[in-house]
């Protein structure tokens, strides 16, 4: 469970970045497991080292004491955790490989893998696909979105593989963007999710706001989100889980997988909204691939369509279900 502490009267005073502070009541299935993996579970975009520094730091306390990552949290703690401010980050071009499906003067289509962060962030600082493509196009890439995400029009998370289109140039980014505004930008992926369905096609069409009661999550809530529109397609059925193609037609934060948990059938690998890779061993990762990327070329003005062939952490999960 967790909340956020905004009255400083309330926090003790040995805590001296008090500012702003989030607490986390650990529950039950977490008891006895060490600090610095019960706060990482919290913040699954920062890195577990860096979690480790912050409690070195004493930015992570355990009901008001100063413990170490190896501390064995019990049910009932309360752990406040005090994030820095985040710092402006000097991004450097690096020589990453990355899998280039199309480029000229205007964009290029990346193949993104799974792992890899689209843009640097506080716990993520280089070895983002900007560094690579910063060095794949020599820095002449969009500035629309500042030194952060050059070129980024828009992003998949993380453990999310597949197309995303980036922008070369200011004018490319802006009619990109505009697209993707109007929501005319064709996007398809596949995924993997846990139990059966009794339909073929199911269209979601909900409001979807930050979670009042985890500020890593997204939610359907009732009133005050942005309308977001998912059509769902069984691909096939898998005996206990659902081989699934998604349809975006608006393109919020988190949005298939928000509204996969909300039909009651989470993607599978998807420690945040509700089926963690730990329930299926055999598997690598969140099984979630952004397999087609259609839009109007910017400048010719030609309808483009790239897909993408299913990666073989994919292909490899399909076969271990299937033979199950």
């Amino acid at each position: 469970m967790e909340f956020k502490i905004d009255d400083k009267e309330n926090i003790d005073a040995s805590n001296p970045f008090a500012e702003e502070v989030d607490g986390f009541v650990v529950e039950a299935d977490w008891d006895g497991k060490r600090l610095d993996l019960f706060t990482s579970e919290q913040y699954t975009d920062i890195s577990r080292s860096n979690i480790q520094k912050l409690i070195k730091e004493n930015r992570i306390l355990v009901n008001s004491k100063k413990e170490k990552a190896s501390y064995k949290v019990s049910t009932g703690d309360l752990v406040t955790v005090a994030m820095p401010e985040p710092k402006e980050l000097l991004i450097e071009a690096q020589d990453i490989d990355i899998e280039i499906v199309y480029e000229d003067d205007d964009l290029l289509i990346v193949n993104k893998p799974q792992g890899m962060v689209v843009h640097p962030a506080p716990g993520n600082p280089d070895k983002t696909l900007v560094n690579a493509i910063m060095y794949h196009c020599k820095g002449k890439l969009s500035s629309i979105n500042g030194v952060i995400r050059p070129g980024i029009v828009h992003r998949i998370d993380k453990n999310t593989s597949g197309l995303l289109v980036v922008a070369k140039n200011n004018n490319a980014h802006k009619k990109l963007a505009e697209q993707f505004a109007v929501h005319s930008i064709t996007r398809e992926y596949e995924m993997i999710c846990s139990g059966r369905v009794d339909w073929d096609k199911k269209t979601v069409d909900t409001l979807i706001g930050r979670n009042p009661k985890n500020r890593l999550k997204m939610s359907v809530i009732k009133s005050g989100g942005k309308r977001a529109v998912t059509h769902f397609e069984v691909l096939e059925d898998l005996s206990g889980f659902t081989y699934m193609k998604a349809t975006l037609e608006t393109g919020r934060t988190h949005q298939i997988r928000v509204h996969s948990s909300y039909l009651k059938h989470p993607i599978i690998g998807d420690n945040i909204y509700g089926y963690p890779i730990k329930k299926f061993a055999h598997l690598e990762g969140q099984m979630l691939h952004a397999r087609k990327l259609g839009f109007i070329h910017p400048t010719t003005g030609e309808y483009l369509e790239f897909t993408s062939d299913l990666p073989d952490y994919f292909k490899k999960a399909l076969n271990i279900i299937r033979h199950l």
